[in-house]
C-alpha cells in the first residue's frame, strides 16, 4: 500500500514524500531511501525499489529533499531556482527532521525497531555523516556513494566565487541547472567537521553495506574503495559489481530491472534481514 505525504519543515519548505507497504508501519521496520545529486524520488528505479522492499515486510520512506529541483511536476525540474540555492547543510536538516517526523508518528505509527538508511550517490554521504550521530538507525546500506563532497577542482572553485555561481549540465534533460557560491561557502566552512565523511565512516559504530558498479563514471569504484578502508570491518560487508554503472545500468523511464539491480536489492535485503529484525 503506497501513501503520499507532505512534511512542512522548520524552515517552512515542502518535503514530498511518497511511503510504501503503509499498512505494516507499525509493525515493520522502517527504511529510508535517500536520492542523490540531479536524483528524485520518482526516478527510475525508485518506485519499483520502493514496492520491493514493501513487499519484502518493510514500510519504506522515498522522499525530495525541498531544494532537489522537482516541485509539484514530480518527474521534471521545474524548481531551478531552489536547486540553485540548496546547500549540503540544508539537506543534513531535512534528513534529520524526516527521522523525527517518523518517530514522532506524523506517518500515522511507527514500529519499534531500529530505522535502515539507504543513500545512493550523494545521497550516499548523506546517509552516512546523518546515521553516524543518530543511535536510532541500526543499519546503513551506500550505493554508488561519493566518499567526498568536495567534487570541484581549484580553478573550478574561482570560477564559481568570481561569477557567484556554477553551471552543470543535465545530460538527460538537456538543462542548465545553477549552484549557487551558498554550496560552496557550505562546503568550505564545514568540510573539516559537518561535511567530513572519513570522520563519519569512522564514528559509525552499526553495520555498513557498500555496493558500488566497477565502471561507475559519475562516482569511481575507488570512493568505495575509500569508505571501506574508514570503516570497522567486522561490521561492514562490501561489493563490487561488475560491468556496473553509477545506477547499476538503469536509466528514466524505468524499462525494468536487471541482473545488476537484482543483485543489489538482494544484497541490501539480507542485510536489513540480518541487521534490523
Amino acid at each position: 500500500m503506497k501513501k503520499d505525504f507532505v512534511l512542512i519543515t522548520q524552515k517552512n519548505e515542502k518535503i514530498r514524500i511518497t511511503t510504501y507497504g503503509f499498512d505494516k508501519i507499525n509493525s515493520a521496520s522502517c527504511l529510508i531511501f535517500v536520492h542523490g545529486f540531479k536524483g528524485f524520488k520518482d526516478w527510475g528505479f525508485w518506485p519499483f525499489i520502493g514496492n520491493y522492499f514493501a513487499d519484502k515486510g518493510y514500510f519504506v520512506i522515498t522522499f525530495n529533499f525541498s531544494h532537489n529541483g522537482i516541485g509539484e511536476n514530480l518527474t521534471e525540474f521545474t524548481e531551478l531556482e531552489k536547486f540553485a540555492a540548496n546547500t549540503f547543510s540544508l539537506e543534513y536538516e531535512e534528513l534529520n527532521e524526516i527521522i523525527d517526523a517518523y518517530l514522532s508518528n506524523f506517518f500515522g505509527g511507527k514500529s519499534i525497531s531500529k530505522i535502515g538508511i539507504v543513500g545512493h550517490s550523494r545521497g550516499g554521504g548523506e546517509a552516512l555523516r546523518v546515521s553516524s550521530k543518530r543511535k536510532e538507525i541500526g543499519a546503513v546500506a551506500l550505493w554508488a556513494s561519493v566518499a567526498d563532497f568536495n567534487r570541484y577542482s581549484e580553478r573550478q572553485k574561482e570560477e564559481w566565487q568570481k561569477n557567484g555561481s556554477f553551471e552543470v549540465l543535465n545530460t538527460r534533460t538537456n538543462q542548465m541547472m545553477k549552484l549557487n557560491v551558498s554550496l560552496l561557502e557550505d562546503l568550505e566552512q564545514n568540510k573539516d567537521e559537518l561535511l567530513n565523511l572519513e570522520k563519519a565512516a569512522k564514528n559509525l559504530d552499526k553495520p555498513l553495506l557498500i555496493l558500488h558498479g566497477e565502471q561507475d563514471l559519475a562516482v569511481p569504484i575507488k570512493e568505495a574503495e575509500q569508505i571501506y578502508s574508514w570503516s570497522e570491518k567486522e561490521k561492514t560487508e562490501f561489493f563490487k559489481i561488475i560491468g556496473a554503472g553509477h545506477t547499476f545500468d538503469i536509466t528514466h523511464p524505468f524499462k525494468g530491472s536487471n541482473k545488476k539491480l537484482d543483485f543489489v536489492l538482494e544484497k541490501t535485503l539480507k542485510f536489513f534481514n540480518k541487521n534490523l529484525n
